[in-house]
């Protein structure tokens, strides 16, 4: 069983670290004696059937006697109806937390569990490209590193960052990489199906359901069977659902809709959202046990603003990819135009500006403009047009500008108040620690010329 806490890439001077908890199994009585097994997953079970994690040759063990699960309080054994019965320490028990050094006899067997957690420095890689990502910033080459490590394993993933940031290319790299690359990944937008439906999206459904289900359907975690699932936008997921989605992950496990059949389930399961989770769970909207689930190994995709000198690197792979064949060159004007740009919507917005140019034979360098460029404090009127843009879905067009309005509102917001917090949060009738927490969240500067500077709380 593999977890990795305490791990948060972002861009220091020493290296990023991660603690991978693991345990193992012993085998001190029995045939097998002296055989150690390293536990991998979230669910590990043992018996002599071939199917098992463990598989003990030993008639006095049933086909699939016990398992292990982890769970947030720690390891728990659970019996699995066996002939002979499952004992924790010389105890029969059904299921039990386990401690280190506990002995599990099952028929003619025991097998002590020991915990164990080591502790692994995540160098920056040395390439500039993994999968579909490029970078050579320092957050991304540590980004790539933490990937190349856990990618071989089973390890749960959580993908915090804003809109455009490039979860899902995190998601799918880690896939790539993996043993399972060559099975289904398969993806949710838990924000885009609609909430009488995203049930049936991930657990699937039997005929007569309900209504409109006219067969019966494998949902997203039948079909990622083998493979990963990737689960975008989670934060979305409604309070009713996050229940069956822990018994997944827990057990890995499920019931389709309107069914009473358990159907096993083998997969990887990485998360994305936009959301703070942590602040979800405060605030009582995601379940805390879910979130702790989810939260083995973090990984925080960082805005485009705080990774520039990826930008030309990012360009160049865009036009590659994008443009004509032998490629297309651009001004220094317009690159350093592309470079000034704030990019509100990170790497998603980059790319559909040079999507836009190459469709209508633009400099794309036109296309954008810094930000702050809005000349009067005094107004608060946005000097974009809106324009929208095909195959982007309502509610990522919606973020776009909501995060573009807030920026730009912001901007303006402290220049008027030049640099003053409390002066600003009471022009905009706005709590001053929300407001402090919106201008972190955008690298908004309190200067009235936005150039360096904290911001002020003087009253004066």
């Amino acid at each position: 069983m593999e977890h990795l806490t305490g791990t948060r890439i972002r861009r220091e001077a020493t290296p990023a670290t991660v603690n991978l908890r693991r345990c193992k199994l012993v085998v001190i009585k029995g045939s097998q004696r002296g055989t150690e097994f390293v536990i991998a997953g979230d669910v590990f079970r043992v018996g002599k059937a071939a199917e098992n994690d463990l598989v003990l040759s030993d008639e006095t063990v049933s086909r699939v006697h016990f398992e292990i699960m982890r769970d947030a309080k720690g390891y728990l054994v659970r019996d699995m109806k066996s002939t002979n019965g499952t004992f924790l320490d010389g105890a029969e028990v059904k299921e039990a937390y386990l401690r280190a050094g506990s002995v599990i006899g099952l028929g003619a067997c025991e097998l002590k569990f020991t915990p164990f957690e080591e502790r692994i420095e995540i160098l920056p890689s040395e390439k500039e490209a993994l999968g579909e990502m490029v970078g050579k910033s320092p957050a991304m080459r540590e980004i790539f590193g933490l990937i190349e490590r856990i990618a071989p394993t089973d390890a749960t993933v959580l993908i915090e960052g804003e809109t455009g940031t490039g979860k899902d290319l995190v998601a799918r790299t880690l896939h790539q990489l993996s043993p399972r690359a060559a099975a289904p990944f398969i993806v949710v937008d838990c924000g885009a199906v609609a909430g009488t439906l995203i049930e049936s999206e991930l657990f699937g459904h039997e005929k007569g359901a309900f209504t409109g289900a006219v067969s019966s359907r494998q949902g997203a975690f039948e079909l990622a069977s083998g493979g990963t699932v990737f689960l975008d936008e989670l934060g979305e997921l409604s309070l009713d659902l996050q229940p069956k989605l822990l018994r997944v992950l827990e057990q890995r496990e499920l019931r389709r809709v309107g069914g009473s059949r358990i159907v096993k389930v083998d997969l990887r399961v990485i998360a994305a959202t936009r959301k703070d989770l942590r602040s979800e769970v405060e605030k009582g909207k995601f379940r805390e046990d879910l979130f702790f689930r989810l939260n083995v190994v973090p990984i925080t995709a960082p805005a485009l603003r705080e990774r520039r000198e990826d930008i030309p690197l990012l360009i160049d792979a865009m036009l590659g990819k994008l443009g004509p064949v032998g490629g297309i060159a651009l001004s220094e004007a317009t690159r350093a135009a592309l470079m000034a740009h704030d990019w509100p919507g990170n790497v998603r917005e980059l790319r559909n500006v040079i999507e836009r140019a190459l469709a209508l034979g633009a400099d794309p360098g036109t296309l954008v403009a810094p930000l702050g460029s809005e000349a009067s404090p005094k107004t608060a009127q946005l000097r974009d047009g809106i324009e929208f843009e095909p195959g982007l879905s309502f509610r990522v067009t919606k973020e776009k500008w909501n995060e573009l309005f807030e920026r730009r509102y912001l901007t303006w917001l402290i220049k008027r108040a030049e640099g003053n917090i409390s002066k600003a949060a009471r022009d905009a009738d706005m709590d001053r620690k929300y407001l402090h927490k919106l201008l972190r969240k955008y690298g908004i500067s309190a200067t009235a010329d936005g150039a360096g500077g904290e911001p002020s709380d003087d009253d004066n």
